[in-house]
């Protein structure tokens, strides 16, 4: 990730819209599935028609109390949705129905690890809310005319608010990924981020070092990739830095970011909740929430991440920092758990996965869900590893040829890559030894060199083996024999 510019600093909040695991929508029984052909999924409740009247979705506010309980927040026992006004093609009632004044969940925090250094993110608030619909501008039979799509209308989502408290690109990202973690972990969203189940605002705002005063921030809009949200807060980093040092002042405004150009673009001007005259549904009774209501989800929630981190130290004897880094999402235990068991090396395991595995996984842009390896295989390669079968760099070399073939079933494909491939280990000590001589005997000033106490001259002759067994000798086997061999 990019540096901030030197002699300023970034503050930057993050507003991320979950879309809730419910099978119906948040104020109609509409299905809330995903892929269905365009306005086949919009109710009359879901478009405001006259006569009808919205009837809140109980799983959408146990999905809510789950939220707060999971970050630790406070749990309103009373909450009330509003209407939020403003006027957009995709939005059929001309308001959404949001909360304002008095949402379900406040504060909160989830802890993150950025650039080695742990922190704490406070979070504002979090609230219900429906979705808008979609607009289409692609893929219609009359070119040059955009359609309205509106079976997203109504589907039910928890906005999550953070406080203007980070400070990098690299906190934004990782809060990002922390609470994709949370959300999927204790189950109410998939976090799908193609479909849009999981989708991110970012406040960026600039202001010179140790100004206390925030500066002029813009909102990014609807950004579902981390890494499109690193590019983009970096690339708005730059812009606002560079608009203000030529003499220019940042205007507060809703922004886009385009992937293919690797910029932001105006969108329109940022509103503020005046803008949106707010006011409470008359529709809409409030939201009263018992103890024994948040006590009973309480009870039935799965064991959180940071108790699953505290298992992985005592049990695996992880350190924190790998245990915290494999719980960030359910996903990645899922995918830890069955190639600890089959490779029977948890640290083994835990080294590969947040390794080269994530190096892939990062390159590619995919999460652990769409990874082209499976438990199985990144198992057997570590069992060949372990087995001396392989070395690390043959190992990894047939990891990233696993994925390139996008093999996940097939159990025994490492084995039989690596022999397809050459790159099982030469063990053999009468072949390695040959080859050690014949290197010593090509490089007579490599040997003086390390007789005479340069460690470097072994490096190099080391490396010369390797070339010469085509890097599938024994690389403990070698180094063992050509220091006998030099010392004697």
């Amino acid at each position: 990730m990019s540096a901030i510019p030197k002699g300023w600093e970034v503050v930057i909040g993050l507003e991320t819209h979950t879309q809730l695991l419910t099978a119906s929508k948040i104020f109609s029984g509409s299905p809330a599935r995903f892929g269905a052909e365009p306005n086949t999924q919009a109710s009359a409740v879901d478009l405001a028609l006259p006569g009808t009247l919205p009837v809140l979705n109980k799983g959408a506010v146990e999905c809510a109390i789950k939220f707060g309980l999971a970050v630790g927040a406070t749990i309103s026992p009373r909450s009330i949705f509003a209407r939020k006004n403003y006027f957009y093609p995709d939005l059929p009632k001309g308001y959404q129905i949001s909360q304002y004044e008095l949402p379900i969940v406040v504060g909160g925090e989830v802890a993150i690890v950025a650039a080695g250094a742990e922190k704490i993110v406070q979070l504002t608030r979090a609230h219900l809310e429906e979705d808008a619909g979609k607009s289409l501008h692609e893929g219609l039979e009359t070119p040059g005319v955009s359609g309205i799509d509106l079976n997203r209308a109504g589907t039910p989502l928890l906005e999550i608010v953070t406080e203007p408290c980070m400070y990098s690109t690299e906190q934004a990202v990782a809060y990002a990924r922390a609470l994709h973690g949370i959300v999927t972990w204790i189950g109410i969203c998939d976090g799908n981020m193609q479909e849009g189940s999981f989708r991110c605002d970012a406040n960026v705002s600039v202001r010179r070092q140790g100004d206390p005063k925030l500066g002029t921030r813009c909102e990014i809009k609807n950004v579902n990739s981390f890494r499109f949200l690193e590019r983009a807060i970096d690339y708005e980093i730059r812009r606002q830095v560079e608009l203000i040092e030529d003499g220019g002042k940042v205007v507060q405004e809703t922004r886009l970011y385009d992937a293919d150009r690797d910029e932001t673009r105006s969108m329109r001007s940022k509103e503020d909740a005046m803008d949106y005259r707010y006011f409470p549904d008359p529709d809409l009774l409030p939201v009263e929430i018992s103890a024994a209501w948040i006590e009973e989800t309480r009870r039935n929630m799965p064991g959180l991440p940071a108790q699953m981190a505290q298992r992985f130290v005592a049990e695996f004897g992880l350190s924190e920092y790998d245990a915290k880094q494999l719980t960030q999402s359910k996903a990645m235990v899922d995918f830890f758990l069955p190639t600890a068991q089959i490779s029977g090396d948890a640290k083994a395991s835990a080294n590969w996965i947040l390794g080269e595995l994530s190096a892939l996984m990062n390159r590619e842009d995919v999460a652990i869900e769409q990874c082209q390896v499976g438990p199985q295989q990144l198992a057997q390669v570590i069992t060949l590893q372990k087995q001396q079968l392989i070395n690390n760099v043959q190992a990894r070399q047939l990891l990233a040829e696993i994925w390139s073939r996008n093999k996940r079933a097939t159990f025994d494909l490492a084995e039989i890559l690596m022999k397809e491939m050459g790159l099982e280990q030469v063990s053999d000590a009468g072949a390695i030894e040959k080859m050690v001589d014949d290197v010593i005997a090509a490089n007579p000033k490599s040997v003086e060199e390390y007789k005479a106490g340069k460690e470097k001259a072994l490096n190099a002759l080391f490396g010369q083996v390797m070339k010469a067994s085509n890097k599938t000798a024994n690389p403990a086997q070698v180094t063992e024999i050509l220091k006998r061999k030099l010392s004697a």
